[in-house]
């Protein structure tokens, strides 16, 4: 196989696992708060990242990219710390909303390096911008909902 597909795979493959990581992240949030507007904030925050996987694998059919969400090893940490900071903290939702941040911030760095990467295809690459800007929007809407707290 060409090392540069390999390589796309492997970086795709990336964004995949951070994305199922984000949805069960987003889950356990809403887990963690007793708000129903956030509750219903952060599910539908975990139906677009879904929505993020089916257009990665779809633009990416050659490619050999992950079936089952599993998310990563860092991530499973990050969900415990989550119900950690939660249970410790005297407000569930300004803790979620912090780290919906700081995974937001992780997440676009990633998609920032991939798009740095010139083998990757252009539609590929349009696909992977245009989810890069949905969560720079994503990040400034949990920084404000964050203000208004």
């Amino acid at each position: 196989m060409n090392k540069d597909i390999k390589e796309i795979e492997n970086r795709l493959n990336d964004i995949i696992q951070k994305n199922e990581d984000a949805i069960k992240g987003y889950e356990k949030a809403a887990d963690n708060t007793k708000e129903a507007g956030l509750k219903m904030y952060f599910n539908n925050k975990a139906r677009e990242r879904r929505t993020f996987l089916v257009e990665l694998k779809a633009a990416t059919p050659a490619l050999e990219t992950r079936d089952k969400i599993d998310g990563s090893t860092a991530g499973a940490l990050h969900r415990t710390w989550m119900d950690v900071k939660a249970f410790f903290s005297g407000d569930d939702a300004e803790a979620m909303l912090e780290e919906a941040i700081r995974g937001d911030k992780a997440a676009i760095e990633e998609y920032n390096e991939i798009l740095a990467d010139t083998h990757v295809p252009p539609s590929v690459a349009s696909i992977i911008r245009a989810q890069r800007d949905s969560l720079k929007q994503d990040l400034a809407q949990n920084r404000t909902l964050e203000d208004l707290r």
